[in-house]
């Protein structure tokens, strides 16, 4: 059957329309006909629309469920396509392991062949006649190591047994020497209170008694007195060398010399009164002898060396008035006595001098200080004054650059950027010094000088120093404008980022040239002028070094016998010559 594909929305199909037909019946029954055949149609139509409807959706459908088995097989084909993707870098990487092993094949291969085996059993031979080599060399080293290790033991065991024996000996020994100490102590303290107690007894009986009985009868004689003052404590000034180390061991070992050049002596007298003078010579030679120490001072050891030249010389002249028999052993004995008394006023010394190396070392750092608190500022002025003239050369070519942008003369412009090329060459000198101030400024950096001064300190004596000046020149005129006589002489200039520590190792290098072995604040040095160029040379190739000594005020000066006057008069003898 045909379908019938009108279009049931035109305004005739609409259902006013066909109802206004079917209320005009009665005009000869056309209108209704045309309703009814219009109705007709728009129904047949209607119910056409609606199978068509109920096709496309039926159709549709069937397309969703063939999309949706499309997609699902789509899935399916990719996860087939991972599958053979990571089966394929399995198989990439399985023959990249198999050409390693196949490699790794061919290195054994080639090991076997240099171990001179071709086959799995003879390679097993080998490895167990390596193995029994191994084992056997083993098994000796354990026993050599245990026969070492025996050896050792019993030498450590020995050498307990050897500290435990000599523990036991210090110990016995601190016990005897506390004993002797504590006996000492006791027998000191029993003389004290003998000695007061007699004293005592010898004022009461001054002074409240009378007897018939001479008191000189009564008192001790001198002998058993001075064999008391021999046996009581004597005072030991606590000397400065005490508090150093090294000089208290200095000191020790002299004095141990002391004592055995007095045991030496002290057995040639036989007779008491022998020994007497002897025992008041030696207690009197250690008095005096401390009084010089207690009195001793910086920059006096020479006058602490004639005090004990005379104290030494009026004692033996004591001693020989008193026996001639014995001035001649008293003469050698007091001379050997000398020699190490004055070797104690040495070590003694050595306290004052360290200290006063301490003191200088302290002067040295606040002058130091001072110094570079000064060169700060003198920098600090600079670098102001240098950046005032950076900015106005700055300035300067700013306002050329606007004048250049507004002119279109030729030969304006040329001339405008002349001046600008010529501006910008002074600014980069200026640059170029302020950078050398701020490498000045950085704590470290500076310029180490070697300089001479002939006419002051003569031939050979440099002054090795530091300064952080931006012109070093100017501290040099600054040491040679009052302290000195005449100026100083420039030898080197060297200028380094760390002019501190080339300075210090300048100065150890040439540590046993120093003219003053005592004040490290003084950097002058004796060494000839070809050994400091050397010096020069091997710290710092590129360094210039000049070797004259100039000393054109100290030559001038020996060539006239007048002073040299800074005024000048021409005298005219001749009138002709002004005609």
């Amino acid at each position: 059957m045909k379908k019938f594909n009108i279009n049931t929305n035109k305004w005739y199909f609409n259902t006013w329309f066909i109802c206004i037909l079917f209320a005009c019946w009665f005009l000869f029954f056309i209108p209704p006909v045309i309703g009814a055949v219009l109705l007709i149609i728009k129904t047949i139509t209607e119910n056409n629309n609606e199978q068509d409807t109920q096709q496309l959706n039926s159709n549709n459908e069937q397309l969703t469920n063939k999309n949706r088995q499309l997609t699902e097989q789509i899935n399916q084909l990719a996860q087939i396509n991972d599958t053979l993707t990571k089966q394929n870098k399995n198989a990439q990487q399985l023959a990249s392991n198999n050409q390693k092993l196949i490699e790794q094949n061919n290195i054994l291969q080639k090991k076997l062949n240099e171990l001179g085996v071709n086959d799995y059993h003879d390679t097993q031979q080998k490895i167990q006649q390596m193995e029994a080599q191994a084992q056997n060399q083993l098994n000796q080293m354990q026993a050599s190591s245990k026969d070492k290790l025996i050896a050792m033991n019993n030498e450590i065991r020995s050498n307990n047994e050897l500290i435990n024996k000599l523990r036991t000996e210090i110990q016995e020994l601190q016990k005897k020497d506390n004993k002797l100490k504590n006996s000492i102590a006791s027998q000191e303290k029993k003389l004290a209170r003998s000695k007061e107690l007699y004293n005592s007894m010898d004022y009461a009986i001054n002074n409240f008694f009378t007897t018939d009985i001479p008191y000189e009868n009564c008192k001790l004689n001198y002998r058993d007195l001075n064999s008391a003052e021999l046996l009581a404590p004597s005072i030991i000034l606590q000397l400065h060398c005490m508090d150093v180390k090294s000089l208290r061991t200095s000191y020790r070992e002299n004095e141990k010399l002391i004592d055995k050049v007095l045991q030496e002596y002290s057995t040639r007298y036989t007779t008491k009164a022998n020994k007497t003078i002897y025992n008041l010579v030696v207690i009197a030679l250690r008095s005096e002898m401390q009084n010089v120490l207690y009195n001793l001072k910086y920059e006096k050891l020479d006058n602490a060396i004639e005090q004990i030249k005379d104290i030494c010389a009026k004692y033996l002249v004591i001693a020989g008035e008193g026996n001639q028999s014995i001035a001649g052993t008293l003469t050698k004995f007091i001379g050997e006595l000398e020699y190490l008394f004055m070797n104690s006023a040495k070590i003694e010394y050595n306290y004052y001098v360290k200290r006063e190396q301490a003191k200088q070392e302290q002067l040295a750092l606040k002058e130091k200080m001072k110094q570079e608190a000064e060169e700060r500022k003198a920098l600090e002025a600079e670098k102001q004054k240098i950046a005032k003239e950076e900015e106005k050369y700055n300035n300067e070519i700013s306002k050329i650059q606007d004048t250049l942008s507004s002119t279109t003369q030729q030969a304006e412009i040329a001339k405008l950027q002349a001046r600008i090329l010529e501006l910008q060459s002074q600014l980069s000198q200026v640059v170029v010094k302020k950078d050398e101030i701020s490498n000045l400024q950085n704590g470290k950096a500076g310029t180490v000088y070697i300089i001479s001064n002939l006419g002051a300190f003569g031939e050979n004596v440099f002054k090795v120093g530091m300064t952080r000046r931006l012109d070093p020149q100017d501290r040099i005129n600054e040491l040679g404008n009052a302290s000195v006589p005449f100026k100083f002489d420039v030898h080197s200039f060297i200028f380094s980022q760390d002019a501190v520590a080339l300075e210090s190792k300048m100065h150890q290098m040439l540590n046993d040239k120093r003219v003053n072995k005592v004040n490290m604040r003084k950097e002058f040095f004796k060494v000839s002028i070809d050994e400091l160029e050397q010096l020069v040379n091997e710290i710092e190739p590129t360094a210039e070094f000049n070797r004259t000594m100039v000393a054109s005020e100290f030559r001038q000066t020996l060539s006239t016998d007048s002073n040299y006057t800074s005024t000048y008069s021409l005298e005219n003898d001749d009138d002709e010559e002004l005609e």
